[in-house]
């Protein structure tokens, strides 16, 4: 027996021959997508007609098909959607054996099954119910048995859908919406739910509903291959885990996507996205017809009592001028009856930023006719053009909507062809929140609010949807991004001197926090650098402002007040430096009195003296904010010290932010004593702070031996295993190019983990080396630990001697 040739005999109707077809139809290399979806959908039909036959079945009953079976997109390991139907009229010992002889066989294959029974009249009480019911009915399909009380049913539950669409299409929008809350969107996820993210297969399901109804319809070009591609990569997800799985999880993704013939996982993501995105859009697109719609209805009872009964009159269409060649009608920005797109290539730019700047959708309608007759811009564009662009991109969160309608009909890709590289790609740092192309968009977003900060906010804006637009080019993408930011500037009709400072913030866009976060701000050689590249307090106020912005796009790890305090203090110096200002000598600087104090008492005692002090931000609207926890600790100078600390410090669940570590020397009545002060900024992973005493005490402890740092936390590990998942890369351990003269930088990436500076520091203490400074980045799962370090005397280690440290310190990470 093959895939083709059921008969749906008694004989041919076993469990194990129907297993047999279904394994080799799923092999069939040759047949996939939606003809091998079709064949399980028929041979799966006709195994069950052969097992409803065989049951000798009552008249006035039928087996019938509903939902994902229904509409005969049967995957690999889909659910099963039934429904024996019967007219009541038999015994209901008889209809229980029937349903027991067709559903024990589904269940002895392994196969899900979701099943009822019930009557026309139950099946519509329940629908009336239960609206994921009714949404099932809505696709249902013979299969065997009485076909005239299948179409029977299947005219009344579309006649039931149609009457109550008032009422229903309300509860399916809000559904959609809870559901989309719960899932997120498909188009960014990393690990998306094919099914019920949004921009899924539920979405496309509701958007069969809204047809259904007769109210509205969705757009419908695009969705038959968005749909085709997220049940193309459902089939492959369930063949290659053997699992009836909907989330594309990451440790799957490379396999799916060999499964579909794909390059690679990336490739597969960004088809994943693309189809998301179309189903996104049409969504939009439908449910605000539906409000639409709904809200003329109920309004219109109300107008005929206004306008008088039988006169025929219809109310005027209100059109609200909104710019040259653009109203707002219903609720949404459509282009004017005067409007000749054909003639006027500044249209499709003025209609977007007009309705961005009112808050409205722009229609479909509008969006359709300016891809199919706007006329091209003129290189370089024209003046209005470019302010039409930056008006849109002012806007605010209302810039995103009509973005997408943009990109949805392709007139962003025609306007800046360089963007068909970053759209829908996918970011796999998971600290990223959304793909490159939205990405973008978020920050000038973000960047809208921070416009009264510089300057010049049209380079800010075009920056911000600028800067990370190297990403679709190998090598590094600011590098890459420079040059493409450089020609869209030109494109966009800015002057030369704009369009270098345009290239030079998108070259130096991560600049400002990966140099706070990761060099030690007082070493001159650190600021001079930063406004060496800089160049101009212009470049540097733009710069300071896309930081923000950029961050604040990314996600809610990649921003905190202890980083823009960071960025801020480094800015200030950079100013300095670009106004003339003298760099102030660190080595000369005194040591505070509260460092002088500790100093004291720890040469006093010559015990380790401890002082925790939290450190609050003021921002901008002057709300104090705390940014860490300052801790400074005191003790005579003596080999370990930075390990011990660290180790302590992640005992004690405190993240480490930065450090500095400077030797005091202080007068004593038989000479100079010389001090150790450690100057840390330190957080709670959670819960409150340890107190001073305690971290004094396993201090004391870890330096004389008696604390087992490393057994402390491997046993911490043991007792958290980690989760499944990807593989973490190996450390990677370099010598910084910093120009410093005052240390050697030595630069660790690693996975972040608790006690990870722990280790660094006692690799750094066996290779015999002095620390002066640490500073800790860490995003994510992702740590970037920078470390000054000298020879014993202060002195910088050669090059040589770098590397081998470098080696040395790997090794040990390893």
């Amino acid at each position: 027996m093959t895939s083709t040739d059921m008969s749906g005999t008694t004989e041919d109707s076993g469990p194990g021959g129907y297993a047999a077809a279904r394994l080799l139809l799923l092999h069939e290399k040759e047949r996939s997508g939606p003809p091998r979806r079709s064949a399980l959908a028929r041979l799966t039909d006709d195994w069950l007609a052969g097992l409803f036959a065989a049951a000798a079945p009552p008249r006035g009953t039928a087996l019938v098909a509903v939902g994902g079976y229904g509409r005969a997109e049967l995957s690999p390991r889909s659910d099963l959607d039934l429904l024996l139907l019967h007219d009541g009229s038999a015994d209901p010992a008889a209809v229980a054996a029937l349903a027991d002889r067709v559903w024990y066989p589904v269940w002895d294959l392994g196969l899900a099954l979701d099943h009822s029974v019930r009557t026309p009249a139950e099946a519509r009480t329940t629908a009336g119910e239960d609206l994921k019911v009714h949404l099932g009915l809505l696709d249902a399909r013979h299969v065997a048995g009485d076909a005239g009380l299948v179409a029977a049913l299947r005219t009344t539950v579309l006649a039931d859908w149609r009457n109550q669409a008032p009422k229903r299409l309300p509860e399916l929008d809000a559904l959609c919406r809870e559901r989309a809350e719960r899932a997120g969107e498909l188009q960014y996820l990393l690990e998306p739910d094919l099914k019920e993210a949004r921009g899924g297969l539920r979405d496309l399901q509701a958007l069969r509903a809204v047809a259904a109804s007769w109210l509205a319809d969705a757009p419908r070009e695009g969705l038959d291959a968005a749909r085709r591609r997220l049940l193309d990569a459902r089939d492959a997800l369930h063949l290659t885990t053997g699992r009836a799985t909907d989330r594309l999880a990451l440790q799957e993704q490379d396999a799916v996507a060999g499964e579909l013939g794909l390059l690679d996982a990336d490739t597969l993501l960004r088809e994943v996205y693309e189809a998301a995105r179309t189903v996104s859009y049409a969504t939009d697109v439908t449910w605000r017809e539906v409000h639409r719609v709904l809200k003329a209805r109920s309004a219109r009872p109300r107008l005929r009592s206004l306008l008088g009964r039988g006169n025929g009159a219809k109310p005027p269409v209100e059109r609200t001028p909104l710019a040259e060649g653009v109203v707002e009608m219903d609720g949404e920005a459509v282009l004017a009856l005067t409007a000749k797109p054909e003639r006027d290539p500044v249209l499709p730019l003025r209609a977007a930023a007009a309705a961005a700047q009112s808050g409205l959708p722009i229609s479909l309608h509008a969006v359709r006719r300016l891809a199919a007759a706007a006329k091209p811009l003129p290189v370089p564009w024209p003046a209005e053009a470019r302010e039409e662009l930056v008006t849109l991109l002012g806007a605010g969160e209302a810039t995103v909507p009509v973005w997408e309608a943009l990109e949805a009909e392709g007139l962003v890709t025609r306007l800046l062809p360089d963007w068909e590289r970053v759209r829908c790609r996918p970011q796999r740092n998971p600290v990223h929140t959304w793909t490159v192309d939205r990405h973008l968009v978020e920050t000038a977003v973000r960047a809208s609010s921070l416009t009264r900060r510089v300057g010049r906010p049209d380079l800010l804006l075009v920056a911000a949807l600028l800067h990370d637009i190297g990403k679709g080019w190998p090598g590094d993408h600011s590098v890459a991004g420079e040059t493409i930011a450089r020609d869209l500037a030109t494109r966009i009709g800015f002057d030369r001197t704009d369009t270098a400072t345009v290239a030079t913030v998108v070259r130096h866009h991560l600049l400002l926090v990966e140099t706070a976060t990761r060099r030690d701000l007082d070493d001159p050689a650190t600021v001079q650098s930063v406004a060496t590249a800089v160049g101009t307090l212009g470049t540097l106020e733009l710069l300071h402002a896309l930081t923000e912005a950029d961050a604040l796009a990314t996600g809610p790890a990649a921003w905190s007040s202890w980083r823009a305090s960071l960025v801020a203090d480094l800015v200030k110096r950079v100013a300095g430096v670009l106004a003339g200002e003298p760099l102030p000598d660190p080595e000369a600087a005194a040591p505070s009195a509260e460092q002088e104090r500790l100093a004291m008492e720890a040469l006093r005692t010559g015990e380790p003296v401890l002082a925790l002090r939290t450190e609050p931000h003021v921002t901008e609207d002057e709300e104090p904010e705390p940014v860490g926890v300052e801790l400074l600790i005191a003790l005579t100078d003596r080999p370990g010290v930075l390990p011990a600390v660290a180790g302590v410090l992640a005992l004690h669940r405190l993240t480490v932010r930065a450090a500095d570590l400077r030797a005091v020397e202080l007068p004593t009545e038989v000479g100079p004593g010389s001090v150790l002060v450690l100057d840390w900024r330190v957080a709670a992973e959670y819960g409150s702070l340890p107190e001073a005493a305690r971290l004094r005490s396993d201090l004391v402890r870890a330096l004389d031996g008696t604390l087992d740092i490393p057994a402390r936390l491997a046993e911490r590990e043991a007792a958290y295993p980690r989760r499944r998942g990807l593989t973490a890369p190996p450390p990677r351990v370099t010598v910084a190019a910093a120009d410093s003269r005052l240390a050697t930088v030595i630069e660790v990436r690693a996975q972040d983990a608790p006690g990870l500076l722990h280790r660094i520091g006692r690799a750094l203490e066996g290779a015999a080396v002095r620390v002066r400074s640490a500073h800790v980045s860490t995003l994510g799962a992702n740590a970037v630990d920078t470390l000054y370090v000298t020879r014993p005397d202060g002195t910088l280690l050669t090059a040589e001697e770098a590397v081998d440290l470098a080696g040395a310190v790997e090794k040990a990470l390893r």
